[in-house]
């Protein structure tokens, strides 16, 4: 497996990204097709990509760090195939080197069912090991999907 740190996506990248997001989030929160990926993408400034790439540049993990609402946020995916074995702190870790803090979104409940009718499960518990600070009194809900805000403040300063 290899990291790439990237500006910018190519055709193939944004393919296996979707697939990977339809994959693994909430079947509520699933992109129909590319151009649907492209419109996210678009409403997003200073984009950042970290890949996660098998033997064949199959991307398998991507971590997404950007400007929105005047601060720095991300979101994550990784292969369910590689969950639990270290890679999501990997990628958390790169973004954490290049940025002075992160602030997510993430799905608080195992109840949301995913395209292939499996419940998505919570990664709160994740990113509490991986230091982040859960804002349960910071909600969003999209899509008829609860989430609570998830920061991180590098300790640096």
């Amino acid at each position: 497996m290899d990291f790439t740190i990237t500006g910018e996506l190519n055709e193939k990248q944004k393919h296996e990204i979707v697939k990977l997001w339809n994959n693994e989030y909430p079947k509520e929160l699933s992109h129909s097709n590319l151009s649907d990926f492209d419109q996210y993408l678009q409403s997003l400034s200073d984009l950042n990509h970290i890949l996660l790439c098998d033997e064949n540049e199959n991307v398998k993990g991507w971590l997404i760090y950007f400007i929105r609402d005047n601060e720095k946020c991300f979101a994550m995916l990784l292969d369910s195939s590689l969950q639990g074995q270290g890679w999501g702190t990997k990628l958390l870790n790169i973004a954490k080197e290049r940025n002075n803090e992160l602030n997510g979104w993430v799905i608080d409940n195992d109840i949301e069912p995913k395209q292939n009718g499996e419940k998505y499960k919570s990664p709160i518990e994740f990113y509490r090991k991986n230091g982040f600070e859960i804002k349960m009194d910071i909600r969003l809900k999209k899509k008829n999907i609860n989430g609570v805000k998830v920061t991180w403040k590098s300790r640096k300063n």
